[in-house]
């Protein structure tokens, strides 16, 4: 059977595939603490589902136009403007089914063969892959620890080329937590403002889950804007997931040529969804903010336990629900049955006898790393930590 090349240029996601063999061990009856997949543990507030029920009954089960409901649109453009003091239409807005679409929307609606997208590592495992899928080519500009897992402006400067078509980063940065200040963010901007072609493509669908401010877009510098291209959903700030909503925010002309894309490939998204989010957005914030301080609380205590396990290097985060350690002290060290030799193996060996599920830091951009989420129970953090350091002490 001859299948498509398009399949050979991608890979199946890691976090997806981590979740699939802790799920395969869970059937077995094994007891398998999940610190791999991105999502809250929370349930989706009272308000929100009230109006999915509403919603129903108002008989809201229709097609739905391509780039959304006109009140969603308009909700959307309501919450940049009370977020983050930025000012867009309903044209500039296209709502998809999930803020992956999004940016599988916007990548195929940018990038051509061979031009190339500029990615600070760590990264979100899609973004590469979307890449790939478009035949242009990732540029990776790497980050450490010691640098708070950010790019400076000169590494920027230094990775443009004729052929740089987009730069796509997330802040808060899935995995590593990073958060990008606004003198942070205007020394990126002061780059860009020296190559007019490049488009920005601003990640920020974690922006409220952050504890060290407000959120701050690239998008805020009127001179760029135009460039900048927004993502968010719903997903991680109002535990929606399963919900899958997410929008862009960008200049017309990008957003009309997303709604052409979508036209094809989804349409509209779900019509359920849609009418929810616009509660979501426009009223009461109150039960997101306390999931943010429970992910606070969590943050705290997953650092002392990491911090108390010898050889585990870790950047705390600023924002998002992740750490990402580097781990690579452990690479060549064996308990006799296993030897770990990378990531990979570090993250199988604590599948198989901690039995606590993670991701490698090679879909991330760093193969020196390790993901682990902290989107769960308090208890469940604690005796996940402490089955990883008896798997890690018997390690030599």
């Amino acid at each position: 059977m001859q299948l498509s090349s398009i399949l050979t240029r991608f890979s199946e996601p890691e976090t997806l595939k981590m979740a699939k063999l802790g799920r395969e061990l869970r059937a077995k009856g094994i007891d398998v603490i999940d610190l791999s997949l991105g999502e809250p543990d929370f349930d989706t507030p009272n308000h929100i589902k009230a109006a999915a029920k509403k919603a129903i009954d108002d008989n809201w089960s229709h097609y739905t136009p391509v780039a959304g409901y006109p009140d969603l649109r308009e909700a959307v453009c309501t919450k940049l403007k009370r977020d983050n003091n930025l000012d867009y239409k309903p044209e500039n807005i296209v709502v998809s089914t999930g803020a992956k679409q999004s940016l599988a929307n916007i990548i195929l609606a940018l990038v051509d063969e061979g031009e190339e997208v500029i990615i600070p590592t760590p990264y979100w495992v899609t973004y590469s892959e979307l890449v790939k899928i478009a035949k242009g080519k990732v540029v990776e500009i790497r980050s450490s620890p010691k640098s708070g897992f950010k790019i400076t402006p000169a590494q920027l400067e230094a990775a443009i080329t004729p052929k740089t078509k987009a730069f796509l980063f997330s802040s808060p940065c899935n995995p590593s937590g990073a958060v990008y200040s606004r003198k942070e963010l205007e020394g990126l901007a002061e780059v860009f403002r020296r190559h007019p072609g490049i488009f920005i493509i601003s990640d920020e669908i974690y922006e409220l889950i952050n504890y060290v401010g407000k959120p701050e877009s690239i998008a805020q510098f009127d001179d760029i804007k135009d460039r900048v291209v927004i993502v968010n959903g719903l997903s991680k700030a109002f535990a929606m997931t399963g919900w899958r909503l997410g929008y862009i925010a960008a200049q017309s002309e990008v957003a009309k040529a997303c709604e052409k894309l979508q036209g094809q490939f989804t349409s509209g998204t779900n019509s359920i969804a849609q009418k929810s989010a616009v509660v979501a957005l426009t009223t009461d914030l109150g039960p997101s903010h306390e999931m943010v301080r429970e992910f606070g609380r969590r943050r705290q205590r997953t650092m002392e336990l990491v911090r108390a396990i010898p050889g585990l290097t870790c950047f705390e985060p600023e924002g998002a629900f992740y750490i990402f350690p580097d781990v690579s002290s452990y690479f060549g060290k064996s308990d006799g049955q296993h030897l770990i030799r990378n990531a990979s193996d570090f993250c199988m060996y604590l599948l198989n006898t901690a039995h606590v599920s993670s991701v490698m830091g090679d879909a991330f951009g760093e193969p020196a790393c390790v993901r682990f989420s902290f989107a769960n129970s308090m208890e469940n953090i604690e005796k996940a930590w402490k089955r990883i350091a008896e798997a890690l002490g018997k390690l030599k």
